[in-house]
């Protein structure tokens, strides 16, 4: 089934999101739209799912004009949408989920599943998904998750999927698995519309790729151009994919972490008597797969576990036992893993969340009187620093995308004097331009002296930034190793292979 869009124009305010935009996606193609963060790619696709209104402009399907006002209209059309961020009830099962919206009731009015959990099986069958139609979604990977929103628009003759940033909450390991997926969707008709900014992936398994610059459409390249030739497309300038980092002294240690175990809430061990400091001066990478303890170590940086034992010092300073708030203002620069949970506030504006960690100190308050218009000077500095794509600095954090939000987050931590930053997936989400960013403004921190503690999975991240590496394997620190570490040799490490 092939979609075309022709002229689709969308503004919020004076906002220009999607100006006249010419698209067309052959039958059982993989075609990739390629931009920033901002650049109109979600509104767009949101328009062609009929979850946001056009200001002007048509869709075709097979060439026949269709009028797409609600997701109901998209799927009756062929159309199915896997977004960002996942439309799932976590204490639903994959069943219950599925048929959300779509009911049949049995005998005394009892949901009736059957259908559901055959069609399931048949889809994740063939496809490979494995997935078990009465798992609760709370207790599944992210990635398989992923895989349970796509059976659910395949279920409903979905033959258009439009997969929107989908590997932004991914495992490289979880990604390799979702591009193997794509392909076997397209083996069998599907055409997919991949949304990305993700290069290394849109090389991987793209047939033809349209760039999206602010709103508009300024382009199209191959697969087989270079990294660089598409990052210079998408950004609108010469990008440094690899950050360059120059050597100096690294001084005194600022965190030592000693025999630190981590438990959840039945006292099973999640991180076990892991040892390791960082020096001023110094970045110091967690990697590992997903899961294996480093979201926990993180979060006990400035204390947001509830079960922790050992001891971690700030600078001759106890945190645990501290607040979150005493933590923050020991020193410690905090960029949590999920923006959404732990570094925004949804209900607040963005500039009330750039100053979340200094919200009742000079000059933004004043005993208890906050002063605004502080808070918004200085959200329109850091606003213009981070390049934040915003209408107004005193709209709802809720109105930015993903990568806008990872910006305020980063906006926030890096704008004040710490001891000790703790990056945790800093550049989950972003663009292929605010990665350069952010890498600098990681590296400006390191050559000012101060510890860095960068977690990320990322292999090529982890390689360009830290100093030393350490590879935590089932809630323990495997190994230690040097910057000099090859790929595959922290691939092996990561795995749980040991001299190899």
């Amino acid at each position: 089934m092939s979609l075309e869009l022709r002229g689709i124009t969308k503004s919020f305010g004076a906002l220009v999101a999607n100006d006249s935009i010419d698209l067309k996606v052959e039958n059982g193609e993989i075609h990739a739209i390629l931009g920033e963060n901002g650049a109109g790619k979600s509104t767009l696709m949101n328009i062609v799912y009929g979850l946001v209104a056009p200001d002007s402009g048509e869709i075709l399907v097979d060439g026949i004009h269709k009028t797409i006002k609600e997701p109901r209209d998209a799927l009756a059309s062929g159309i199915g949408m896997v977004h960002q961020h996942f439309m799932l009830v976590p204490v639903f099962t994959v069943a219950e989920n599925i048929v959300l919206g779509h009911e049949k009731s049995g005998f005394a009015g009892r949901l009736e599943l059957g259908d559901a959990r055959a069609r399931i099986k048949e889809v994740s069958d063939q496809f490979g998904f494995d997935v078990n139609p009465d798992d609760l979604i709370e207790g599944l990977p992210v990635g398989v998750q992923q895989r349970v929103e796509i059976i659910r628009a395949l279920i409903y003759d979905a033959k258009v999927l439009i997969l929107d940033e989908p590997t932004a909450v991914l495992t490289p390991q979880e990604t390799d698995d979702l591009l193997k997926i794509m392909r076997e969707l397209k083996s069998q008709g599907t055409s997919i519309i991949f949304i990305t900014h993700k290069l290394r992936e849109v090389k991987a398994v793209a047939d033809r790729i349209t760039i999206i610059r602010r709103g508009k459409v300024v382009g199209n390249a191959s697969p087989t151009d270079s990294q660089d030739e598409l990052a210079s497309l998408m950004v609108g300038r010469q990008v440094e994919l690899v950050p360059e980092k120059f050597s100096h002294v690294i001084g005194d240690p600022v965190l030592t972490v000693k025999e630190l175990t981590i438990r959840d809430i039945t006292g099973r061990a999640l991180v076990t008597n892991i040892n390791f400091e960082v020096r001023a001066g110094e970045i110091l990478a967690i990697a590992g797969v997903q899961g294996n303890g480093q979201s926990e170590v993180a979060r006990a940086m400035v204390n947001l576990e509830e079960y922790v034992e050992g001891s971690i010092i700030v600078d001759g300073a106890q945190v645990i036992g501290m607040s979150v708030r005493e933590a923050l203002h020991a020193g410690i620069a905090f960029v949590p893993e999920s923006r959404e949970y732990d570094g925004l506030i949804a209900s607040m504006s963005i500039a009330e969340n750039l100053i979340l960690d200094v919200h009742d100190r000079p000059p933004y308050a004043h005993g208890i009187q906050m002063s605004p218009t502080v808070v918004l000077a200085e959200a329109e500095k850091r606003k213009v620093e981070f390049d934040i794509r915003l209408q107004s600095v005193s709209d709802p954090i809720s109105s930015l995308s993903g990568g806008n939000k990872q910006k305020v987050v980063l906006a926030r931590e890096l704008s004040r004097p710490v001891k000790l930053l703790v990056a945790s997936q800093p550049t989950r989400g972003l663009d292929v331009g605010s990665i350069e960013f952010v890498h600098k403004r990681i590296l400006e921190e390191r050559d000012a002296g101060r510890a860095v503690l960068l977690f990320s999975t990322e292999l090529d991240e982890v390689l360009a930034l830290a100093d030393r590496i350490a590879v935590m394997y089932r809630g323990e620190i495997l190994a230690i190793v040097p910057s000099g570490v090859t790929a595959q040799e922290l691939g092996l490490l990561m795995a749980g292979v040991v001299n190899a």
